[in-house]
């Protein structure tokens, strides 16, 4: 069953911003037309199906994985998967371009290969940001599969199973002059970032140095879905978006020729300047299936079906070659 904490009459609209190159919209911007098609083209020139005929790949059980369970979860029979992506959040987790009841995305991928290879059911709800950790933490979901950074302030409270690296993009129009080489980039600009999220303490960080150094700071804006910030950028709102690497890399391809056609001007670690950050698969702290997850995640990095999914939504360049479980994250005091 999927939950959907946002109102069913922004999906339109979300169908309307991963809309491709060419798709037809209606006259006040806030509905995709039946122009609206079902492929786009990523990055590396593939064809990126975004219907809700997804053929996913589900692994077969790997017993020795499965055995790793609390025996609660096995006699269950079901994995609890929550996705913070609100509306929608492409490529991670949104509704199909053909029937917005299908959330489809490679975060809904990687947790079908955890499932399959656990020999559980998935069961994947869809939430906002914060609701996703508060249903951790109360154990109404087993695992966030949501583009989550490793960080050590996180692992106070939670246990992950890496299986992304993770990259932050600097996304604006394609005919912006802004280029990026570091904080000082950003002095002066206003830049629209997740709420909560860990790219939001970075670019925080950025503007409290560069107000420290005695140059002009950042403007950080907010907005509830990615449909909000690209209208934004788009309108000259804002002069950047900084965000996971993937959405914006699914985005400059989808606007490609259009009036509205971005670029990413700039990539940095999501762990901070010293350290490559990585995505982790996340549990409540000692919720004892952390090893489980680990041990699926490998089994379908051993058997090539994880290379296929991220090959699906064309994230090749952020695989890992294993799975770790708590590895270094994002230090809490990292500028």
């Amino acid at each position: 069953m999927t939950t959907r904490t946002t109102a069913r009459r922004r999906l339109p609209a979300l169908l309307a911003a991963i809309a491709l190159t060419g798709a037809t919209l209606a006259g006040c911007g806030d509905r995709a037309t039946e122009a609206t098609t079902a492929t786009v083209t990523g990055a590396a020139g593939q064809q990126l199906n975004l219907t809700s005929k997804q053929d996913r790949i589900v692994p077969g059980k790997n017993e020795a994985a499965a055995a790793l369970l609390p025996q609660a979860v096995r006699d269950r029979g079901t994995l609890r998967v929550a996705h913070g992506s609100g509306a929608g959040n492409a490529p991670f987790y949104f509704p199909a371009t053909d029937d917005e009841r299908v959330f489809i995305g490679d975060e809904s991928d990687i947790a079908q290969l955890i499932a399959g290879t656990l020999g559980l059911r998935l069961e994947e709800s869809n939430t906002s940001w914060e609701g996703l950790f508060l249903g951790i933490d109360s154990g109404q979901f087993d695992l966030g599969v949501s583009n989550i950074t490793v960080t050590e302030a996180r692992k106070q409270k939670y246990d992950f199973a890496t299986y992304r690296k993770d990259d932050l993009a600097v996304e604006v129009q394609e005919s912006s002059s802004l280029t990026f080489n570091g904080p000082d980039s950003f002095s002066g600009k206003t830049v629209a970032v997740g709420s909560g999220t860990n790219q939001e303490r970075i670019l925080q960080r950025y503007d409290a140095d560069l107000r420290a150094a005695g140059k002009p700071g950042i403007t950080v804006k907010n907005y509830q879905d990615n449909t909000g910030v690209y209208a934004a950028l788009a309108s000259g709102q804002i002069d950047a978006y900084f965000g996971p690497n993937p959405i914006s890399a699914f985005h400059v391809a989808q606007t490609k020729g259009t009036p509205n056609a971005t670029k990413i001007v700039g990539r940095v670690s999501g762990a901070g300047s010293t350290l490559q950050g990585l995505i982790g698969a996340t549990t409540r702290k000692d919720s004892g299936i952390i090893r489980a997850v680990q041990a699926a995640l490998e089994s379908t990095i051993r058997s090539g079906d994880y290379a296929k999914v991220l090959a699906r939504w064309g994230l090749e360049a952020e695989a890992v070659p294993a799975s770790e479980i708590n590895p270094p994250g994002l230090p809490i005091t990292d500028k």
